[in-house]
């Protein structure tokens, strides 16, 4: 009988069935990014007022503590039973671990040998960098409509947050750096949680404490260098102590979302959101804390939003289209081609079942097998 009725409403289980994990993965793309949004803009506070007001410049350092916080809170999880952690090689959660870490001490070492202006065009500069190597290694292909509402997102970003541009050859190399390693990472955290099948939680439990490990140990340097200040001779009043604390909190929502994003959507879909954040909290600024303000400004924020809202639309409309046509395949077909697709796109012999650890495809050597696994 439920055959029959199926059949007569032109619909089969399997159909409804895709319909509402299609619904339900939207509403958790949707959850990442309102989390990843909320987190971002609420530890930008929380750190302005912690270097401001109350003289705490040790960037690096806090950030190793974030990512410190972070992973024992998720082993407190996982012993609760919340996840459960998966095994993924050492080699590839290390190297993916260490990347990650190095990433965001690139980033503060860019902020402090370049302007501000010149540190927002180098983030300016990952989204099309990011484009350029998922062309090149993952053969991915971005419409013309997606392009240019990017270019319109850049251009209201640019308008709205670069000021000065003063360059010199020592921050333009870390700038360089700092660009390749952060869209490294990024593609990378999107590729093993797809190809490993892993979630955002259990690759962010097992590669913090590594990302954590190399912060902790060049983190007070790196700060150093940057502030001509020493964190351990800080004077740590309990208010600097309880903002810490707070810090570190809001901060296992922000390492959650960034991984959940980056997996759910795309890398690129993260760093249009990062320009987002970037006008949400020069709104807030202009608006709650009465930060001094240009036409310019509010002029490159709408613009801005605007190209935001282009390549939401667009990206929407080309997922849709997607789906509509791998649901007019036979199911027999999708199952065929679902199953033929190697887990890792290696072309090697077929995985052992009983394996107890995942591997990325013996982790690269080489920069194309950085992407492509082979």
């Amino acid at each position: 009988m439920v055959s029959n009725t199926s059949q007569i409403n032109g619909k089969s289980p399997a159909v409804d069935g895709e319909m509402s994990d299609g619904a339900g993965s939207r509403m958790g793309v949707v959850g990442a990014l309102s989390l990843s949004v909320t987190s971002s803009v609420a530890i930008v506070i929380c750190n302005k007022y912690l270097i401001s007001t109350l003289g705490f410049f040790f960037a690096t350092t806090l950030t190793s503590w974030h990512l410190m916080v972070t992973f024992f809170t998720l082993y407190i999880a996982q012993r609760l039973r919340f996840f459960e952690p998966k095994p993924i090689d050492a080699r590839t959660v290390i190297s993916f671990g260490l990347l990650n870490g190095i990433s965001i001490g690139l980033l503060n070492l860019c902020l402090g040998f370049n302007s501000v202006g010149f540190y927002q065009m180098t983030k300016l500069a990952i989204i099309p960098f990011t484009i350029a190597l998922e062309t090149i290694f993952l053969n991915k292909k971005f419409s013309q409509s997606i392009k240019a509402s990017l270019m319109v997102l850049l251009l209201g970003v640019g308008i709205a947050s670069v000021t000065d541009l003063q360059l010199n050859l020592l921050g333009s190399v870390i700038a360089v750096l700092t660009i390749a390693a952060t869209c490294v990472g990024q593609i990378l955290t999107n590729q093993i949680q797809r190809r490993l099948k892993v979630s955002s939680t259990q690759l962010l439990y097992q590669s913090s404490p590594y990302q954590s490990a190399v912060l902790l140990v060049t983190g007070p340097f790196v700060d150093k260098l940057l502030t001509k200040r020493d964190v351990f001779a800080f004077n740590y009043t309990v208010q600097v102590v309880v903002f810490i604390a707070l810090s570190c909190s809001i901060a296992v929502c922000v390492n959650f979302s960034t991984f959940l994003v980056i997996g759910t959507t795309s890398p690129v879909t993260y760093q249009v959101l990062g320009h987002l954040k970037t006008c949400l909290v020069l709104s807030f600024g202009y608006i709650i804390l009465k930060d001094p303000f240009s036409v310019r400004n509010v002029a490159g924020i709408l613009i801005a939003i605007f190209g935001m809202g282009l390549y939401s639309y667009y990206s929407v409309s080309e997922s849709r289209k997607k789906t509509e046509a791998a649901g007019s395949l036979p199911i027999a077909a999708q199952m065929i081609e679902k199953d033929s697709a190697p887990l890792l796109g290696a072309k090697g012999s077929p995985r052992t079942e009983n394996k107890s650890e995942e591997s990325f495809d013996y982790m690269p050597r080489t920069a194309k097998s950085a992407f492509t696994g082979r």
